[in-house]
């Protein structure tokens, strides 16, 4: 019996496989969605509760050593905004290396309209912020509307099912994507407050061995063990330690040991050996070769993939909901809600993320295919785009993590998040509501259309004629 697929056949399940991925990332945002969502309502609640200290308290517990005269000491908040999320940009540095590599972004055309609507999505909301706060502290904030939080974004599209089109998600996918690398080069830009010369040279003393090392197909114990010294390279330098973790990701081979042709013969050679194997009853050699037959399913499989794909569930189940919770505890009482939203600052946050993302990324997306620099789907159109953009303005994570490193004054990083959190709320409830109402009024033209449409009058000299023809 045949078990290896002919070329015809792994070519036709190719789009499957690839189709399922982005399927199956989706469901996993989507249900992470859904547990940052419950624990940033977690965080409110016990921020704004008769515990209200024991929040504060419990996230500026000190951790700290001292090795060898070495010390470190900093506290839990911080343990979670530069060691967890280290790994959350770790991850994204995996998916922006895997969407250009053979993804969505892959290819000029494919890369084309997300890459401009997200540069629109991000140029026109910090312009809005900055008009509004040109001068003082609060200046510094100008990169906060910038952000789109993938996970909630998606996560609205997952409610809305079948009603929009699977590109839609896609683009989304892809504009939240470039819209991370761009707030990875403002962080690692202009969020650096000093330099260590020296530790940035053992860092790029480090890269350089990774990035040897990622020509080879390293064993990953190797890889991780240099990685983590790159991070506290990173950390020690003054730059901010997610940027090493972005760095890491993208430094992460994405070649596989064994490719596709090479496996296909190994394999079907223990296969044969296997089947032999059992045929003389010769269970030692047949265990031998079932775990040869593994390695070699290991080895067709790139480092990048399988971290990826292991990393992934711990960033959308734990990471991720454990910096809402850190983060997201804010005083919001009347009193306090309503002098927040009065401040420069704030509107700005607001107005950049609710009207400056429709702005910029609908506004972009229209100049990119008028002038024919990109072209859309066929099975979209402007309303779904609008949607899109809406969506967009959900700035959650990202923009909650640039507003830490914003602002030193609690006053102002409390007005931010609270800013952010209801022009999150604002734009993912527009987006969903837009999004089903253009799925609604398309549904009744297609019936209007249908009734309407009455079939063409067939005379009796044109059935006369159709069977003397015939």
């Amino acid at each position: 019996m045949e078990i290896i697929p002919s070329p015809d056949e792994r070519e036709d399940s190719r789009p499957v496989r690839s189709f399922s991925a982005v399927e199956e990332f989706i469901k996993s945002e989507s249900a992470g969605a859904i547990l940052l969502l419950i624990a940033t309502i977690f965080a409110l609640i016990w921020a704004n509760s008769s515990y209200s200290a024991s929040y504060f308290a419990f996230w500026s517990y000190p951790i700290g050593w001292n090795v060898g005269g070495v010390s470190f000491a900093t506290d839990l908040h911080h343990c979670i905004n530069d060691g967890l999320m280290s790994l959350f940009f770790f991850v994204v540095g995996l998916e922006i290396k895997r969407e250009t590599k053979k993804g969505e972004l892959s290819s000029t055309g494919r890369a084309a309209l997300p890459a401009i609507a997200a540069l629109g999505g991000m140029l026109v909301p910090a312009a809005i912020y900055f008009l509004l706060n040109r001068h003082g502290e609060t200046a510094r904030g100008w990169a906060i509307p910038m952000a789109t939080d993938i996970g909630f974004a998606i996560g609205v599209l997952g409610l809305l099912g079948k009603r929009i089109p699977s590109s839609l998600r896609i683009f989304l996918l892809a504009l939240a994507i470039v819209d991370d690398v761009g707030a990875i080069l403002v962080i690692a830009l202009f969020y650096t407050d000093y330099i260590s010369a020296g530790a940035i040279g053992v860092a790029f003393g480090l890269l350089v061995v990774l990035f040897v090392l990622s020509r080879r197909v390293p064993k990953t114990a190797i890889f991780s063990i240099f990685g983590v010294a790159f991070w506290v390279a990173i950390l020690m330098s003054g730059v901010h330690a997610t940027i090493a973790g972005v760095i890491l990701g993208l430094v992460t081979p994405l070649k596989p040991q064994y490719e596709a042709s090479e496996m296909i013969s190994r394999a079907r050679r223990l296969l044969d050996k296997f089947h032999f194997a059992l045929q003389d009853r010769q269970d030692e050699t047949a265990e031998v070769t079932l775990r040869e037959l593994q390695a070699l399913a290991h080895g067709t499989e790139s480092m990048g993939e399988r971290l990826e794909e292991s990393l992934h569930p711990w960033v959308s189940f734990m990471i991720l909901p454990l910096f809402a919770l850190a983060n997201a505890g804010v005083a919001l009482s009347i009193s306090e809600l309503g002098a927040a939203m009065r401040s420069q600052s704030a509107i700005g946050i607001f107005l950049g993320l609710v009207v400056g993302k429709i702005i910029g990324v609908v506004g972009f997306s229209f100049l990119a295919v008028k002038f024919r620099f990109a072209t859309m789907a066929e099975d979209t159109n402007w309303h779904h785009f609008i949607g899109a953009g809406m969506l967009a303005g959900i700035g959650f994570t990202v923009a909650l993590f640039v507003s830490t490193l914003a602002f030193e004054n609690d006053e102002l990083e409390s007005t931010a998040k609270i800013a952010i959190m209801i022009a999150s709320l604002v734009s993912g409830v527009l987006g969903y509501i837009y999004l089903r109402l253009t799925y609604r009024f398309a549904r009744r033209q297609e019936t209007n259309r249908g009734r309407t449409r009455s079939p063409r009058p067939f005379s009796h000299r044109a059935r006369c004629c159709g069977r003397a023809r015939g």
